[in-house]
């Protein structure tokens, strides 16, 4: 419960309270209105116009959160002299940002809701694409490869492993499963097998998260 009073003014603190919330509400299938949003929550009604302008701002804020913190995750990552393990570890990022916000997680690819900045949410891809293409430029992979494709691919790999882990049927340790997946399509785009294997186990090794799943 946020023990503070009815803000009239921004507060971040009750922003993500009320994020969070609301798509915890979704995962169990709970009604969400004004009220039921707030309810035990220690804010009023109020809050929801002073920080989303009402319910419809707050849905495209609620899908829009997933996004900022995929791309607050990938903007974190540090840049290494090895292109592979930096687009690995960037797929290990987004495992664990999805497994430490599955509820989030559901919600980012609702086309239910729309985005706040589609634009923003696009460009999370890019931190992909850039890699990829720095792998093709450094020689890993053969010189007529998509950087988009790839990425696409990529990200396709970690979509499947998160959905299987973090709505079951799947136990976590299923995740080490990144490992050679990613090795047999970074592979098949060119990269030596001894050579990326070593990149992408390297690369995984960022694969952090707290909560439990799976």
């Amino acid at each position: 419960m946020y023990s503070g009073a009815v803000a009239r003014t921004k507060d971040p603190a009750v922003r993500t309270l009320l994020i969070e919330r609301a798509a915890r509400m979704l995962r169990i299938r709970e009604p969400i209105t004004l009220r039921s949003l707030v309810a035990g929550t220690g804010v009023s009604t109020m809050a929801v116009y002073t920080h989303f302008g009402g319910m419809e701002g707050m849905w495209k804020a609620l899908r829009q959160e997933g996004f900022t913190r995929l791309e607050a995750r990938f903007a974190a990552m540090p840049a290494s002299d090895d292109p592979v393990q930096d687009l690995t570890a960037l797929v290990a990022a987004y495992l664990g940002n999805a497994l430490e916000h599955t509820d989030l997680y559901r919600v980012m690819f609702d086309a239910n809701f729309d985005l706040e900045d589609l634009k923003a949410a696009e460009a999370t891809l890019e931190y992909l694409v850039r890699a990829a293409g720095r792998s093709r430029d450094a020689g890993r992979f053969r010189a007529d490869t998509d950087p988009l494709q790839l990425a696409v691919q990529s990200w396709t790999v970690a979509h499947g492993l998160v959905s299987l882990v973090a709505n079951g049927p799947l136990p976590r340790r299923s995740l080490t499963n990144g490992v050679p997946l990613l090795t047999a399509l970074f592979t098949g785009s060119g990269d030596d097998p001894d050579r990326c294997r070593l990149s992408v186990e390297s690369g995984w090794k960022h694969l952090h998260f707290t909560g439990a799943c799976g």
